[in-house]
């Protein structure tokens, strides 16, 4: 799943979710090829100017593990390729940023991701769900990053303007 929000870091619009479905009884090259291509219109359609995706986590199935961490190596190529820089977050990190628990559940996190975007109904794919919410996670951390960059800047400025203002007392 994919999805794309506008966003200030507080708050956050909806601007489009999806799946990209490939059929299991084809083999794992040609479906990554679907993927890939669904996820190289949908940054040439959208234009993205930063992206996130989730991090591989240890899953019960090895082999569910290994396809996913095929895929989301896909997506980093689409987006690299596309010069969009890219934040990587763990699942954990996504649900505590968007629920406030890391160990939230799927259906927790459809209804933050409602609430947060203001939709009228949950995002009924879990997939596109939880691709929102790492969106939604990104912007917070993108947001937060942003502030500390703009408070650290305004320091250094107060303190080369204290500096000055000491060699002028010390003329003088």
């Amino acid at each position: 799943g994919y999805g794309v929000i506008d966003s200030d870091g507080r708050t956050h619009s909806l601007v489009a979710a999806d799946v990209i479905v490939t059929s299991t009884k084809k083999p794992l090259a040609e479906r990554l090829l679907v993927i890939s291509q669904g996820l190289r219109a949908a940054i040439e359609k959208y234009r993205p100017d930063n992206a996130a995706v989730e991090g591989v986590f240890h899953a019960v199935n090895t082999q569910t593990a290994i396809k996913l961490a095929h895929v989301r190596g896909v997506a980093l190529l689409a987006l690299a390729e596309a010069n969009v820089p890219v934040g990587e977050y763990s699942p954990m990190e996504v649900k505590t940023s968007v629920v406030g628990y890391g160990r939230a559940e799927k259906e927790q996190v459809q209804l933050m991701v409602k609430t947060l975007l203001a939709l009228p109904e949950v995002i009924r794919s879990k997939d596109a769900s939880d691709a929102l919410a790492v969106a939604v996670c990104h912007a917070h951390h993108r947001a937060s990053a942003l502030n500390l960059l703009r408070s650290m800047t305004a320091n250094k400025f107060n303190c080369f303007k204290q500096v000055e203002v000491n060699s002028n007392l010390n003329v003088v």
